[in-house]
């Protein structure tokens, strides 16, 4: 079943806030720029559920709101990427710069203002938390150097966070660059195709590339 199937239930005013509660799940399945456990953690955030979501179903209909409010943006943007798209290969242009896809291809919030702070910093808190609990590569699969510079890659990453969090999604020019540099350490360890490392440290970029989102410098809200 599609996203609109599910926001209608969530809606359903006849269901059981359990049944909602489920399909607001199912919703942000089908719809999650972030990813879906940063999405979840976003949309609840922001809807500020008293005292749990599964039971408070106003904040069960703002979260849909907030999720479908920026879902209508991504939307409206791929109809405009796939109206110059058109245009481009019409004029003999077949193949689509990087930057053209990169907006498509990493964690952000679409929107028509700025993404939530609170949003965020609930985001990065709840892929933090995941973070940490990750397994790290033993020496069969590096070689001592190689493993020390993922140790102090893992390290740097960890720190960003914590310094991000800490400062309640307002970093300074410091975390950003640190949280930005996490990110580049962490794709020079990354191969194409497969490699034993991409195991452990594609998940470690899912998560830097949130944090370097969020670091970005934007109004508060």
């Amino acid at each position: 079943m599609g996203f609109g199937t599910y926001a209608r239930r969530v809606r359903d005013e006849a269901a059981d806030p359990r049944a909602r509660h489920a399909a607001l799940r199912c919703a942000v399945g089908r719809y999650c720029p972030l990813g879906f456990n940063a999405t979840w953690a976003y949309v609840t955030a922001v809807a500020r559920p008293l005292p749990d979501v599964r039971r408070d179903v106003p904040a069960l209909l703002r979260a849909l709101d907030v999720l479908e409010a920026s879902r209508s943006v991504l939307l409206a943007e791929t109809a405009a990427f796939a109206a110059v798209r058109r245009a481009e290969k019409a004029a003999g242009r077949r193949t689509p710069r990087p930057a053209d896809l990169a907006a498509f291809a990493t964690p952000r919030w679409p929107g028509r203002t700025a993404p939530s702070r609170l949003g965020l910093v609930a985001a990065v808190a709840d892929r933090h938390r995941w973070f940490r609990g990750l397994p790290f590569p033993d020496a069969s699969l590096a070689a001592d150097e190689r493993a020390r510079d993922l140790a102090d890659l893992r390290d740097r990453l960890g720190a960003a966070a914590g310094a991000y969090l800490a400062g309640l999604g307002d970093p300074d020019g410091a975390v950003r660059a640190s949280a930005a540099d996490a990110l580049r350490g962490i794709d020079a360890f990354t191969r194409p195709g497969y490699a034993p490392l991409n195991a452990y440290v594609l998940p470690w970029r899912r998560f830097a590339a949130l944090l370097a989102y969020a670091a970005q410098p934007r109004d508060a809200t």
